[in-house]
């Protein structure tokens, strides 16, 4: 032991409070945006992207402020609101790769700024495949790299202006170590041999198309279920979009004006007046009494109306699995004996069993295998299903014969 350090110990990680450039100022008008494109045309390496969104505060998903880090160029935060598109910062990342963790929540408000990018690494994903048993950013942060961050400001409402300090010096550090951290889970699949298969997903998800509008979403509504007859359905469905419209004119989350359980309230019950309506659960607050009118006449609509909505709809979807055993038996026996397979294979894999094949994916092959019980046949119906190329190569063969199992001879 050196004499004086008696009483020194090194630390297992090391918390980051403050970027280690200090907190860089928001950008609100073009012509800052525009240097600082030219700025991250001018980086090297790949680019750490991050978004702040106000859910539950504001309608929506767009993004409050973006974050952007290049090594040459340091970080750079952009207040969107302020400034609209940024297809001028995607232009200048023209190429490059973006690090982001859990793509799947950002890329849709990106998309929405006129920005997408040409090459993806998902570090969360990533973390995923690699068997990781949290896959937060600060959890991969601290296992892989010694770094704890702070998460107190995960949900704040960031459409606040302007943005306290604190939570400037969160967002800058989401990006901080966020290619540090990419080069750490691209090690750590290597080694396990999962590289291609990571980076097989992450493609998947750049070239996903846009997902097409839900039909009805109010049928989403929590708690529909307790609604009896189609009546009150409709009355339902009317709550539910003055719901919406009041909430896209006011910019605020939908559940701030009235919870899903005051729609289904009002719609069983019906009230004809302000003192009725007021006094179903969840009709208080001033956007309750305030809007009065605006809800007595969606029910007043649905009382009137000739053609009610029915209790179901045309869909593609699969009847819920507990259904099958009626439905279809055969479906359900073969259900039974996939899914303990490819949780035994994900196991193999280190992996989470909906990373090694997605549920959906699963449950139609047994809802609807194809004739031939051939590893051949099996993978065309999983590629066309969805499934990327080395989930078939695993699933294919084991699920192929799964199958000649329980019709000897196809």
């Amino acid at each position: 032991m050196v004499p004086g350090f008696e009483d020194f110990t090194v630390p297992e990680t090391v918390h980051l409070d403050r970027p280690h450039e200090g907190i860089p100022r928001v950008l609100n008008s073009f012509s800052q945006v525009e240097r600082a494109a030219g700025e991250l045309a001018a980086g090297h390496g790949p680019v750490a992207v991050d978004t702040e969104r106000a859910s539950g505060f504001r309608y929506g998903q767009r993004a409050f402020l973006v974050q952007l880090r290049r090594e040459g160029t340091g970080t750079i935060l952009i207040d969107p609101e302020a400034v609209g598109s940024l297809a001028v910062v995607n232009e200048a990342l023209k190429g490059v790769e973006w690090v982001l963790h859990a793509a799947t929540q950002d890329l849709p408000c990106l998309r929405d700024l006129d920005m997408w990018p040409d090459k993806l690494f998902d570090t969360e994903l990533g973390g995923r495949l690699a068997g990781l048993a949290r896959v937060g950013l600060a959890a991969e942060t601290e296992e892989l790299l010694g770094f704890t961050l702070s998460k107190e400001h995960s949900a704040v409402d960031w459409s606040k202006r302007p943005l306290p300090e604190s939570w400037l010096t969160y967002a800058a550090l989401d990006v901080e170590v966020l290619v540090q951290l990419r080069w750490a889970v691209e090690d750590l699949l290597r080694e396990q041999g999962k590289l291609d298969w990571a980076l097989e997903e992450f493609e998947s998800i750049r070239s996903a198309d846009q997902p097409v509008p839900r039909k009805d979403p109010w049928r989403r509504t929590s708690g529909i279920t307790k609604v009896r007859n189609r009546r009150q359905l409709t009355a339902l469905r009317n709550l539910w979009s003055a719901r919406e419209e009041l909430a896209k004119n006011r910019d605020v989350s939908p559940g701030r004006l009235l919870p899903d359980s005051a729609l289904v309230a009002a719609a069983i019950t019906m009230p004809r007046t302000v003192p009725q309506l007021l006094k179903t659960p969840g009709f208080h607050g001033r956007a309750a009494s305030r809007e009065a009118p605006r809800w007595l006449t969606a029910l007043q609509e649905a009382r009137r109306e000739e053609e009610l909505v029915p209790f179901n709809i045309a869909s593609d979807a699969l009847p819920p699995v507990k259904a099958w055993e009626t439905k279809r038996p055969a479906a359900a026996t073969r259900l039974k004996v996939f899914k303990p397979a490819i949780a035994d294979l994900a196991a193999e894999h280190t992996m989470p069993t909906e990373n090694m094949l997605v549920p959906e994916h699963l449950r139609r092959l047994a809802w609807d295998p194809p004739a031939a019980a051939t590893p051949a046949a099996v993978g065309q119906t999983l590629t066309e299903l969805g499934a990327r190329s080395w989930q078939v190569d695993l699933a294919a063969p084991v699920l192929a014969e799964l199958l000649g199992q329980q019709h000897p001879g196809s």
